[in-house]
């Protein structure tokens, strides 16, 4: 393997890393209102977060490009405070990848709240809790299945990401040409040697994020 390949390792779990810590702060108010309203809007804001399911990853990728590009509403709001463009850059990709990994966060920690039902609040209330100190003395912890959950889904899928990464990124060594890209650079000029070295390590990754999340779901059976 290149020094590039070692850098666009270090890039992807870099990426994956700030994506997740940011999806955990975004997506658990998110996942806390689907959990709990009885709202009208539930149903659009759900189907909106599910989206990137089955929206293609270049579509997705194609609209951000837009959107966060020169002429974008984004763009001209990010300009405007001096922080220059997203596009091609690090910061670009973390925005494609919260959005396109979002739905692997809310699931899982939705699933999470309303497994947990209202009881525990509502006895912790009685005791004269705030909702702040009944959240994270009580939800919290009773959640900790589906934040783990989140935390294994939304950092593998964000190493596994190619359509969006690639519209949104480029392919800019060491600034935005991470692991999926490398190994199609690698394809594309018939170097399957190393094409064969990071492929098989996604490979066992892969594998080893599945095993965890069986041994998750075997522990929370027990």
């Amino acid at each position: 393997m290149t020094h590039d390949d070692f850098i666009a390792i270090w890039l992807t779990l870099k990426l994956a890393g700030v994506t997740t810590a940011v999806l955990l702060l975004i997506a658990t108010p998110i996942a806390w209102w689907l959990a709990h309203t009885r709202s009208i809007w539930k149903s659009p804001l759900g189907a909106l977060v599910n989206l990137p399911l089955v929206m293609p990853p270049t579509v997705l990728g194609f609209y951000l490009l837009l959107a966060l590009g020169p002429q974008g509403p984004v763009g001209h709001f990010t300009e405007s405070l001096g922080l220059g463009r997203l596009p091609f850059t690090f910061w670009g990709l973390v925005v494609g990848s919260v959005l396109f990994s979002m739905p692997f966060a809310v699931q899982p920690i939705q699933n999470a709240f309303e497994a947990m039902g209202p009881r525990p609040m509502e006895v912790a209330a009685t005791l004269r809790a705030g909702f702040l100190d009944r959240f994270l003395s009580v939800a919290l912890p009773l959640a900790r299945p589906g934040f783990l959950t989140a935390v294994v889904l939304a950092f593998s899928h964000t190493v596994g990401e190619f359509g969006v990464v690639l519209m949104l990124g480029g392919n800019i060594p060491g600034e935005t040409q991470v692991l999926s890209i490398a190994i199609y650079n690698h394809v594309e000029m018939q170097e399957y040697g190393p094409a064969h070295w990071l492929a098989g390590g996604m490979a066992a990754f892969s594998f080893v994020v599945l095993l965890s999340l069986n041994l998750l779901a075997r522990r929370r059976e027990t």
